[in-house]
């Protein structure tokens, strides 16, 4: 455990009547502790000499420890609720320091803290409990959480109720799909113990101070911290009673101060409730009706006579009809004939080895991009991939359409259902293996707030000039994964949408391929990650059976500067 033996020698010792102790971590809650502390205060059924309070003041930059000061001592009056008693002397509450590195090492140093205090007067059984301070706890939150353990339970969930005037800002469909998954959760956990609800939770949770040190205390994670806990306890076969009464009512905010969490749970069921699209919705006449703004739609090519023609006659109607002011295909020197076609068909053709010639041979499916757009001047880019066999003109204002009507939005991603072909075999679902294999898995491991992205690599996408200029860019496959991002730093959550375009078949890349392509997605990713950088090895060594000698790839790690530092 990271116990802070100074933390502890700072507080003065237990009162011998204290029989629970209460975890409160905080982080700039100036407007929120004051209510989550007067809850506490007004525990009924229990004497306010039998628990303490402590709170953990982590990194607070505004004015929440001096709001706490404030409690601290307080001779309380009667509550709103009616709970408490004039003139009633509060339970101690204490202060320590938090590590400043998130709610989950702040709640665990409290936790420690609070485990070696009641061990200290023998209460091994006692209640190691905490919750937010954005929540508001029963009035019998501490007593029903004895009475559990005085039955027989070590460890205790508390249900977890959003503010219901918070809850009615957010869309009806983000609640019904919480309900859902909670009521799915509350089948699963039923399986494992008892389960009144779904939760375990920092808003609401308790352990006996033996079962939290069986379990090894409590992580130092930055977030999901509550999670892990339930692990360890489960793995020291100590079971989790999810008691309804036991229960607290929550903030439904969707600013979360954690990376993961309820808040942004809910800031992503939200986003995909109002940031999701359907194609089908525009059409090209509507859009040509709204729209204000210059459209350059590029298509970076490599080998693609095969389909090259066909989508570009597609896209020739809302050429001539002004949706599109530039179309533009930029080639890596095909040799199958692809620029001569795309000329033929009434592109303007760029070669990628003539672009920026200063920069040497073009570098990848990255470099193109970036070739392309510094050569175009419109303020809406649509990139396009030109390898789509069944490429329709849905796919162009699909991606439009969100960017037409609102200019909000920063950046808009296709979504498509991908088959696999193997062959005369046909397998819906199955394409897309590195966006299924690594990207996605990437995303939600270090940017879950972009885990809602079905496609975060597709090739098909609309971005403002001006974002896109502000961009690094990978000069290979990192591309499409590294602009999702950095859109995400600079423009947020709600300046990035997704828009599903149907199906699409593009062809298929051999595994070796999609291995290298994976290295370089991979790459991109981990130069986004805090913490220091890990140097790119560009040398990728595939599986050595094959040629002899084994060939060494080099993998595409450089990254185009941004356009508008030019």
């Amino acid at each position: 455990m990271e116990l802070s033996a100074a933390a502890v020698g700072t507080l003065p010792a237990p009162r011998d009547s204290v029989r629970a102790v209460v975890v409160v971590p905080a982080h700039n809650e100036e407007r929120l502790i004051g209510r989550c502390l007067q809850a506490l205060v007004d525990q009924v059924e229990v004497r306010s000499d039998e628990f303490e309070v402590i709170v953990v003041l982590d990194a607070c930059e505004d004015a929440t420890t001096a709001r706490v000061s404030e409690l601290r001592g307080h001779i309380w009056p009667l509550s709103s609720e009616g709970h408490g008693r004039v003139g009633r002397e509060g339970p101690a509450i204490h202060t320590v320091e938090g590590p400043g590195q998130g709610a989950g090492p702040a709640r665990a140093t409290g936790m420690d803290i609070g485990c070696a205090r009641l061990e200290s007067l023998g209460r091994h059984g006692g209640l190691l409990a905490s919750t937010d301070a954005d929540s508001v706890v029963a009035p019998d939150w501490i007593a029903r959480q004895l009475e559990a353990i005085a039955a027989g339970a070590e460890a205790i969930g508390g249900e977890v109720v959003l503010d219901p005037a918070e809850a009615a800002a957010l869309p009806p469909a983000v609640l019904a799909h919480r309900e859902a998954q909670l009521a799915a959760r509350t089948r699963e956990a039923a399986a494992r113990g008892p389960a009144e609800h779904a939760h375990f939770s920092g808003a609401s949770l308790g352990v006996t101070p033996d079962a939290y040190r069986r379990a090894g205390g409590m992580a130092w994670m930055a977030a999901l911290e509550d999670q892990e806990l339930e692990d360890r306890l489960v793995a020291a076969g100590i079971q989790v009673h999810r008691l309804r009464p036991v229960s607290v009512v929550t903030a439904a905010r969707t600013e979360g101060r954690a990376e993961r969490g309820l808040a942004r749970d809910l800031e992503l069921a939200r986003w995909l409730t109002e940031r999701r699209y359907s194609g089908a919705d525009f059409s090209a006449e509507g859009l040509l009706e709204v729209k204000a703004t210059t459209v350059a739609a590029i298509l970076p090519t490599r080998e693609c006579a095969g389909t090259i023609g066909t989508i570009l006659d597609a896209l020739a109607p809302m050429s001539e009809t002004g949706l599109v002011d530039e179309l533009v295909v930029i080639d890596a020197d095909s040799p199958d004939g692809t620029a001569t076609i795309a000329a033929a068909h009434g592109a303007r053709v760029l070669l990628e080895s003539e672009l920026r010639p200063e920069l040497g041979p073009g570098r990848g499916k990255g470099d193109a991009m970036w070739r392309a757009a510094g050569a175009t001047a419109s303020d809406l880019i649509v990139f396009l991939d030109a390898d789509t066999a069944d490429f329709r003109s849905g796919f162009l204002t699909g991606l439009l359409g969100p960017m037409l009507l609102d200019p909000s939005l920063g950046l808009v991603k296709g979504a498509f259902r991908r088959p696999l072909a193997l062959g005369e075999e046909v397998r819906e679902g199955e394409g897309g293996r590195v966006t299924e294999l690594v990207a996605r898995p990437l995303l939600n491991l270090h940017f879950p707030a972009l885990s809602g992205f079905a496609q975060p690599l597709a090739g098909e996408m609309a971005i403002r000039r001006g974002l896109f200029e502000r961009l690094s860019v990978p000069v290979g496959y990192g591309v499409e994964i590294a602009m999702l991002i950095d859109a995400l730093a600079i423009a947020g959550l709600d300046g990035l949408a997704e828009v599903d375009l149907g199906a699409r078949q593009n062809r298929h890349q051999s595994l070796r391929a999609l291995s290298a392509m994976a290295g370089e997605i991979m790459v991109a990713v981990e130069r986004r990650t805090e913490g220091a950088p890990r140097p790119a090895y560009p040398s990728f060594r595939p599986r050595p059976e094959g040629t002899a000698p084994p060939e060494l790839w080099r993998l595409r790690c450089e990254e185009r500067p941004a356009l508008g530092g030019r």
